[in-house]
């Protein structure tokens, strides 16, 4: 037998004993009044003769971490949502049949509720004397062992609740993870933008480029596509008057995975008629600097050893510009994509040689040479037209678009631009962009949005759109290398 089943037998042991002694191993009849961090901020500096006057005895519930056995004494550690508070469980305080129950059959992980009074041990720690103890939940499996607890990262994402209960960080990146959706739902809430929720199944996926997820509807006897982006939807509702709109989203792309990516992802997607991607960029330092304060108090962060400050105005780079000054590519490559494919192969740099659509070759060049060097938030501006089939033209130099993409830390943030609003013009766009589509590209589905079309036909006002990868902002601000260590359950590939 292996030491794991020998655990889980002696547990499941434990278990039937205390049925047969007529104790319920999962009662819902305790409710604590008291919570572990609230005591140690209330009374942490309290005098052993203050909490000495303190009458009324606490009542906490939690998850039994650690305990050390003296005899006719016993020191343990439970934890709660807001922390540890040490307990101390005393046979003569207990009285000899519920110390014998704790001592025999109480075990980590089991969930106990507590009752006693404070007390300060002659090590200063904080702790209850416990007039009594019952159990509220009985663990049939182990806690991952104290000193190594959870090493393996993937066994980390797998059974995150134990990594949650194991690891302190954890827990505090998902609390800050609260904390940055709620201040973007406060701060657009502020601005007079409605939140809006659009569909998450769609007949056509646009609003991106990028491969779907394909289910199927019986009752309507018909393919649907998780969404790729809620663009085209929230588009809709500036034409019906909503002037300003956002939504707090969840995308689904059918891609590769990686330290940036993650098949399904939330992203804060943003619509404000009157508005162009120039003032969008004011809202964007805007947002993040508000967002660096209420996180932090200052302007600064570091994110893996690098210090990034959000103090606007953030530099505005031109595409080519960067591409030329940033990342090395002689401005007479960038003429024909001939010689954009010979450089890159010269440079192990991948690229599909079919492409005929110069924009996407550049951007490729672009990916690898210049969006690393990128720490500082930087805005790249003036996105060629062909790669930016929403976005409205500039006026002064229709081979470009109104466009830009924030990046931080070496990847993309946001991407944002003043929305095309001329039918004809998306028509013709989406119609160029189905004929140049590659006979095996899964990103660009090969069927227009008629009713997309036939909504801006309607009218919809100039405006400026703005898209915001929050799981990547929560890696900004809680310093983690990886999408996966801010996503709950990140999809992994099947356990071997």
């Amino acid at each position: 037998m292996s030491e794991e089943s020998a655990v889980l037998l002696a547990r499941r042991k434990k278990a039937e004993e205390l049925e047969s002694m007529g104790i319920p191993l999962f009662p819902n009849d305790f409710r604590p009044t008291d919570r572990a961090g609230a005591i140690h901020e209330i009374f942490g500096h309290y005098s052993d003769e203050e909490l000495a006057r303190i009458k009324e005895p606490f009542r906490l519930a939690g998850r039994l971490m650690a305990r050390r056995d003296f005899g006719k004494a016993i020191f343990a550690h439970i934890q709660d949502e807001t922390g540890r508070i040490q307990i101390f469980v005393k046979r003569d305080e207990l009285g000899p049949e519920a110390f014998k129950l704790f001592k025999k059959y109480f075990d980590l992980g089991d969930i106990i509720g507590v009752e006693g009074h404070l007390f300060r041990t002659k090590t200063g720690e904080l702790t209850i004397l416990a007039k009594s103890v019952k159990l509220i939940t009985k663990a049939f499996r182990p806690l991952p062992e104290k000193y190594h607890g959870l090493q393996d990262v993937e066994l980390r994402y797998r059974r995150r609740y134990l990594d949650l209960i194991m690891n302190e960080r954890v827990r505090e990146i998902f609390r800050t993870r609260s904390r940055i959706v709620q201040y973007f739902r406060n701060y657009f809430s502020s601005q007079g933008f409605l939140e809006v929720e659009t569909p998450m199944m769609q007949v056509i996926p646009g609003g991106a480029t990028a491969r779907p997820f394909k289910t199927y509807h019986h009752a309507l006897e018909r393919e649907l596509y998780l969404r790729i982006a809620p663009e085209l939807y929230l588009k809709r509702l500036l034409v019906g008057g909503f002037e300003r709109v956002f939504e707090l989203n969840r995308n689904f792309r059918n891609e590769g995975v990686s330290v940036q990516h993650n098949p399904e992802f939330t992203m804060l997607e943003f619509y404000e008629a009157y508005a162009t991607y120039e003032d969008l960029i004011v809202r964007t330092e805007e947002l993040f600097l508000g967002l660096c304060r209420e996180l932090t108090g200052g302007s600064k962060i570091v994110y893996q050893g690098e210090e990034i400050d959000f103090t606007p105005p953030w530099p505005r780079i031109p595409f080519k510009e960067a591409l030329i000054k940033i990342g090395g590519v002689p401005e007479e490559v960038l003429a024909s994509r001939e010689k954009v494919i010979a450089f890159a192969r010269e440079r192990d740099i991948k690229i599909d040689e079919r492409e005929q659509v110069l924009g996407k070759l550049w951007a490729k060049l672009f990916d690898a040479l210049v969006e690393p060097k990128l720490v500082q938030p930087t805005f790249i501006v003036a996105f060629p037209v062909d790669i930016s089939p929403l976005a409205r033209r500039n006026e002064k130099d229709p081979t470009v678009a109104d466009r830009f993409e924030l990046f931080i830390a070496g990847r993309e943030i946001a991407n944002a631009f003043s929305e095309l609003n001329d039918p004809r013009d998306q028509r013709a766009r989406f119609e160029e962009q189905i004929k140049r589509r590659l006979e095996d590209d899964p990103e660009i589905h090969p069927e227009i949005d008629e009713d997309f079309i036939r909504a801006l036909e309607h009218g919809m006002p100039p405006a400026a759109g703005e898209g915001i990868g929050i799981d990547r902002v929560v890696m900004l601000f809680t310093d983690s290398p990886s999408i996966r260590e801010v996503i709950l359950f990140p999809h992994l590939r099947p356990e071997k």
